[in-house]
Parts: C-alpha cells; sequence; structure tokens
C-alpha cells in the first residue's frame, strides 16, 4: 500500500532542548549574530571571515526566501541560551527528499558548554520526528576534532566520501511509530 507524507512548511519549526531554543532564523537577528560569530577563529577550518550586521541580514533574508527549487527546503535555526537570553549559534539543514544536509557553529564564548553536541541531537530528533527525513549528512573538516565529537553524538558516523576536503558523515535514521 503506497504512504505520502505531508509536504515539508517553508519556515521551520521550532524546537528547544535541554537548554537551547532554536528559533526559525530572521533577518532581525542578525546584528546579534554578528556578534556571535565575530571572532575569526570560527572559520579557521571552513574559511571566510566574520560577516558584517549588513551581509549578515542581506544573506537572513535570502535563506528565508528559501531555495528556489520547490523540492528543497533551507530550514536555519539560531540558538537562544534560555538562562541569560543570549544567542549563541545557529544550526541550518537543507532538506531534499528524505536527506537533511546538516550544520552547525557555536560562537567562541559558548564553546565547550556542549550547547553544539546538544544543538546537533535536538536538530536530528526534530527533523526525524517531522517524519519525512531518512538520512542525515555532514560534511567535516578532517582535522575539525571537536565537530567530530558533535556529530557523533547526533549519531552519525564518517564515511569513506570526501567533498571539497571535508569528509561526509551521515546515518541512516528511522522515524518514530506512530501509535
Amino acid at each position: 500500500m503506497p504512504t505520502t507524507t505531508a509536504p515539508l512548511p517553508s519556515t521551520p519549526p521550532p524546537f528547544t532542548t535541554a537548554r537551547l531554543d532554536a528559533l526559525p532564523l530572521e533577518p532581525a537577528y542578525a546584528e546579534e549574530m554578528a556578534v556571535v560569530l565575530a571572532d575569526p577563529a570560527l572559520y579557521g577550518f571552513t574559511g571566510g571571515e566574520p560577516p558584517a550586521p549588513d551581509a549578515l541580514r542581506a544573506r537572513y533574508e535570502r535563506q528565508c526566501a528559501g531555495s528556489p527549487d520547490p523540492g528543497e527546503r533551507w530550514w536555519n535555526w539560531v540558538l537562544r541560551v534560555r538562562e541569560g537570553g543570549s544567542l549563541a549559534g545557529y544550526v541550518q539543514a537543507t532538506v531534499r527528499g528524505p536527506r537533511a544536509e546538516i550544520a552547525w557553529v557555536v560562537g567562541t564564548p559558548w564553546q565547550g558548554r556542549g550547547y553544539a553536541s546538544e544543538a546537533a541531537q535536538g536538530l536530528a530528533a526534530h527533523l526525524v520526528s517531522a517524519g519525512a527525513v531518512r538520512e542525515l549528512v555532514a560534511h567535516i573538516h578532517p582535522d575539525h576534532a571537536a565537530s567530530a565529537a558533535v556529530a557523533v553524538a547526533a549519531g552519525l558516523g564518517p564515511t569513506g566520501e570526501w567533498e571539497d576536503g571535508e569528509r561526509r558523515w551521515a546515518a541512516n535514521v528511522t522515524p518514530p511509530l506512530v501509535p
């Protein structure tokens, strides 16, 4: 018997973890996120440089407009630390069919507290519970041990595949059973 899944919404629903609120991205977050992303050390493995608030706002406007491909969803969330209320980073997922390519960034002042692992685990659970995602993928620089640890915490494992100098990490997932 064929089954169908409901189409994915264009705007991602929020989700929470024990200490974080993952809020759908809005251009209004650009100024605060520019501060979160201001440390040049964040770009050591990925390249680039800290974004200016105006450039970040323009990027967020493009991301919020969504992919020009109707079969692809660009889902982005900022991470607000519930205790204290500050933004600390972001998670994102590019969802195409049953596959979600995920990524995470936590600002330097919030690193070493487990926020990235908590956010990545929450993101993975959130995507799987939506019912359409069956595979999670991330691309990680081979020397970035912290990101590799986050991927493991989210249930991903390294594969033998590489793209642009980064190793592909992946997990096949099973949605929860609905009673």
